[in-house]
């Protein structure tokens, strides 16, 4: 992560999952030129939702190593209560 912030209460109630218990966040940037995929994604998720943030944080549950592997990833999914599984190009859901 490259820059911490403060951020400001109205954005602290936008996206509370990405706000530290000091109320600031480690910020990383994405360059559309460096990486244009996933510049792309941020972009769209904006759009959506009005907020231009994602949340990068580790794959792994309680208890668990941190996913490695798309096996460890797809063995992690279905053994936790993660909805929405993106790996590389393929998006897999649970069904309800």
């Amino acid at each position: 992560m490259e820059k911490t912030f403060k951020f400001k209460n109205k954005v602290q109630k936008k996206i509370p999952a990405v706000v530290h218990i000091d109320n600031t966040g480690r910020v990383q940037t994405v360059e559309k030129n460096l990486n244009p995929k996933f510049y792309k994604l941020i972009s769209e998720f904006f759009r959506l939702t009005n907020i231009p943030i994602i949340l990068n944080t580790s794959f792994n549950v309680d208890g668990e190593p941190i996913v490695s592997s798309p096996k460890d990833a797809i063995r992690t999914f279905f053994s936790s209560g993660i909805d929405v599984l993106v790996l590389e190009n393929f998006i897999v859901k649970k069904e309800n």
